[in-house]
């Protein structure tokens, strides 16, 4: 009885250190190569330390503050056309007794559905016949596909869990359809529509293949940016550029933070 006493303990310790080193490693790592101006085999840590490559990757002619603003910017639109749409969809797919109705939602799937290169070759090549390649709408439009994949199917788990009678309550005291959809549903409804723009947000935040096919040259973001860094064996700045896209991801979620309560997302997915 002794030995299970302190074995359980001990398990649940070993298991909490596996996750916490899966978790933190990576970052560790990330940490350590942004400061690390000279490191190589077979010394374990960075031979010496600096901020020199901060210097670069800040400095008026570096790239990494412009491919930052077009990131954030391409995503906070992509977040507002997915919303646009997904809203209403969601609402209809909740709501309404629509024909189809699975059917409609699986093809908000495909999307995922196909191997992302094969679909992005023929999205440009069909972009290009109409202007949209190497432009910001063309890239906005990429990601927003990808991102109604999250938002519709959030948004209909959202108004789904949104009591009926709430808002016939509001239509017998003579609320019109409309009013009470944005005074009674849509507000019910916000947590688990904020929690769709934060899955759209950095969904858009990181996307690299849509990116790669139907932007450049023109369009460079942070995750190209880190990419060219990367395969040019430049480790330091693919580092520092990885630590720079985190910022607007955490930023996003601790302002998004305050609308997830526990019990809402609990009804989401339901």
């Amino acid at each position: 009885m002794i030995a299970r006493a302190f074995a359980v303990p001990l398990v649940k310790a070993a298991a909490l250190a596996v996750f916490a080193f899966l978790l933190v490693g990576p970052l560790a790592n990330l940490v350590l190569w942004s400061v690390a101006e000279r490191w190589y085999a077979p010394f374990k840590l960075p031979v010496s330390y600096g901020l020199k490559y901060w210097e670069v990757v800040f400095r008026p002619t570096g790239d990494a503050m412009a491919s930052l603003v077009t990131s954030v910017t391409i995503a906070l639109t992509v977040v507002v056309v997915a919303l646009a749409l997904s809203v209403p969809a969601g609402y209809a797919l909740a709501r309404l007794k629509l024909p189809w109705r699975a059917v409609i939602m699986v093809v908000f799937l495909l999307p995922q559905a196909f191997p992302s290169v094969a679909v992005y070759i023929n999205v440009a090549r069909i972009f290009y016949a109409f202007n949209l390649a190497g432009t910001i709408p063309g890239v906005v439009l990429v990601h927003a596909a990808h991102g109604l994949v999250y938002s519709v199917w959030i948004a209909a788990a959202a108004f789904a869990a949104v009591d009926r009678d709430l808002e016939l309550a509001a239509r017998n005291m003579g609320a019109s359809p409309l009013r009470a959809f944005f005074s009674v549903t849509l507000p019910l409804a916000a947590p688990g529509i904020m929690a769709s723009a934060i899955f759209v947000f950095l969904e858009s935040l990181d996307e690299f293949t849509g990116t790669f096919f139907v932007g450049v040259p023109q369009v460079t973001t942070l995750p190209l940016l880190l990419y060219n860094a990367s395969m040019g064996g430049n480790y330091q700045i693919a580092s520092i550029t990885a630590l720079i896209l985190l910022v607007p991801s955490v930023g996003f979620m601790l302002f998004i933070e305050r609308f997830l309560k526990s019990d809402v997302l609990a009804k989401v997915g339901h």
